[in-house]
């Protein structure tokens, strides 16, 4: 197996004299989006969603529209950090391939530094093909590759010096996410998450004492009451137990019924903003990754849930999950959404 380290545009500055604002670490993938106009909402149980997408099986569809971009809960984090105006890196792994040098190229040209990234020979960069319906909902065709051969003994955590530490989808690598956890907290290095589902698959008697370690903690409605044992419709109680588990703020997305941030104290009530909606791949990411970037800056939680709004709410105008990222400023051409508080 070929391991070497891909270099940004910075490479006068050494690992051992860069302290950054905050360090992504996550999935990195090529996505390809593909508009598929002719296919059809079938509702059916057979499905966990309910509905499936349906093509014309042996028939031959058109795309009306294809746009390819890198993607992952890691690097697209790391986008929106770093056009807030944060020194941003990015931990991830590719495969020794065209694809993978897309994706370190594309981070380098938003001035992330990529040089603890990992490439290697022994598979391919993840590659997600998306096929997205003209309603805006998306089914995602998704090959994990070099995802899945993300070892901790890739991550140099001594070489690093940073603020914040974001640990996003980890590709259900528990030693990853117990090792950043561990060695964050050791530091006295913030640390914010917003765990896939093959780490919340790990369970709450392995996650609870690493979440008491996170200034930030953010999952999905449906997340948080699997985790929890609590039926969604159980909204306080959901909170009750998260605010004993996580050591600080826990953030509750609810998808177009918006959004509620506990900091074990009172609760932040926001909903979303009647945006159009072209396509949804990143809005998850660029919510958590902005709510975190404004937190920084501020430690206001309301700013926090307002940028994390636009910012979500800008990137489903348009697809790919990066395009629509705002940089440091800009809020997006709708009002901020009003944030009540109990």
């Amino acid at each position: 197996m070929l391991s070497e380290r891909s270099h940004s545009d910075r490479g006068a500055v050494t690992s051992n004299g860069m302290s950054y604002d905050i360090i992504s670490i996550g999935s990195a993938t090529r996505d390809v989006l593909l508009g598929v106009e002719d296919a059809k909402n079938v509702t059916s149980q057979d499905f966990p969603s309910g509905q499936a997408l349906c093509l014309d099986l042996g028939g031959k569809v058109e795309i009306k529209k294809i746009v390819t971009t890198s993607g992952g809960g890691g690097t697209n984090t790391a986008v929106t950090f770093a056009r807030q105006g944060l020194t941003t890196a990015c931990i991830g792994v590719v495969g020794n391939d065209s694809n993978g040098e897309d994706v370190i190229k594309e981070l380098q040209r938003e001035g992330i530094d990529t040089q603890y990234f990992s490439k290697h020979s022994d598979d391919q960069t993840a590659y997600s093909v998306i096929l997205v319906h003209p309603g805006g909902e998306r089914t995602i065709l998704s090959y994990k590759g070099e995802g899945q051969h993300f070892e901790v003994s890739q991550i140099p955590f001594e070489e690093l010096d940073t603020k914040w530490l974001f640990l996003n989808s980890l590709g259900g690598h528990f030693e990853i996410l117990e090792k950043a956890v561990t060695w964050a907290s050791g530091k006295g290095i913030q640390i914010a998450t917003n765990p896939g589902t093959k780490e919340l698959q790990h369970g709450l008697e392995k996650l609870r004492p690493l979440l008491q370690n996170c200034a930030i903690v953010s999952m999905n409605q449906e997340e948080a009451g699997q985790l929890a044992g609590i039926d969604i419709s159980q909204e306080d109680e959901i909170f009750k137990f998260m605010d004993e588990i996580v050591g600080g703020i826990f953030v509750m997305t609810k998808g177009p019924q918006g959004v509620v941030v506990s900091d074990g104290t009172q609760r932040y009530h926001a909903g979303v903003p009647d945006s159009p909606v072209v396509e949804r791949t990143g809005a998850g990411d660029a919510f958590i990754s902005a709510f975190v970037a404004e937190y920084m800056r501020s430690g206001d939680i309301s700013k926090a849930i307002q940028l994390a709004t636009a910012n979500s709410s800008s990137v489903v105008t348009q697809y790919g999950a990066k395009a629509g990222i705002l940089k440091a400023g800009d809020t997006g051409p709708w009002p901020l959404v009003e944030v009540s508080i109990q």
